[in-house]
């Protein structure tokens, strides 16, 4: 029998594109669509549709927030996040029991979406089967609430950093940050071929809208990003050195206590 599906999305043209996909894809019945997340909630419950695709950014309430709703009121439903987060976000999120999909969403990963949630289905429907169908663990609270922080964690981070550069500010991709500094009050940002200076008053200000597995507090007033570290130079006391990547090779002196996180990382 098809599956009972509902889409939750605040965009029109989202919810479109996946019925699309779904109607193409086959055996399954869209019973109701939702552009937001109380919307979606309130959908749910009265449809009781087998399987709801949950948009992560909605107004009112988020995918997971809806989705921990769900779970709380135990409702028979599998959870389909889909989401426009990059691919490493999509990695960092993933648990057992929930499937994700990364817009644009593409048709065979949909496929696999499916597949998942019929084999979970028929292991709950089925007894007699559940021994021998491979399925996730049920969704936990727990998981949720792991998913909730990531994402206020993520969106509280900035893609882009404005530096002043003379009279002009210019924006510049996190990831082409090669290190900042703070020196006599000024936090210096070298990003690629530019240097300037950040509006930020401190650097754990700007080290908290950066991701911090990558940008690391090597030192009290030096903030570097491990990608674009071109050298590691032994100095006194079993210190390091690092040299980076920006044009002048600029050298950022690692504290005694960074010294051993660095060591274990790279394996020194």
């Amino acid at each position: 029998m098809a599956l009972k599906v509902v889409l939750a999305d605040d965009e029109q043209l989202a919810r479109d594109e996946l019925r699309y996909l779904l109607e193409q894809s086959g055996g399954v019945e869209i019973v109701g669509e939702a552009d937001n997340g109380q919307t979606a909630l309130d959908t749910v419950a009265r449809l009781e549709p087998e399987v709801v695709f949950l948009d992560v950014q909605m107004p009112g309430l988020t995918g997971f927030q809806v989705a921990r709703r769900l779970v709380d009121a135990e409702l028979p439903v599998q959870i389909v996040f889909v989401t426009a987060f990059d691919q490493h976000a999509i990695h960092a999120f993933e648990v057992n029991a929930i499937d994700y999909l990364l817009k644009p969403v593409d048709p065979a990963r949909l496929d696999q979406a499916l597949q998942r949630a019929r084999r979970r289905i028929q292991a709950e429907r089925g007894p007699a089967d559940s021994a021998t169908v491979a399925t996730p663990a049920p969704v936990g609270l727990q998981q949720i609430e792991k998913l909730v922080q990531m994402v206020a964690e993520r969106q509280d981070r900035r893609d882009q950093l404005a530096l002043k550069v003379g009279e002009r500010f210019l924006l510049v991709q996190s990831d082409d940050i090669v290190f900042a500094s703070l020196a006599d009050d000024v936090i210096t940002v070298a990003a690629g071929p530019h240097a300037g200076t950040s509006n930020y008053r401190t650097l754990d200000e700007l080290q908290a809208r950066l991701d911090p597995a990558v940008f690391w507090r090597v030192h009290r007033s030096h903030l570097v990003n491990i990608n674009k570290i071109k050298e590691i130079v032994p100095w006194f006391s079993r210190n390091y050195i690092l040299r980076m990547t920006d044009d002048k090779a600029t050298e950022i002196p690692v504290s005694r206590t960074q010294t051993r996180r660095l060591r274990d990382y790279l394996k020194l």
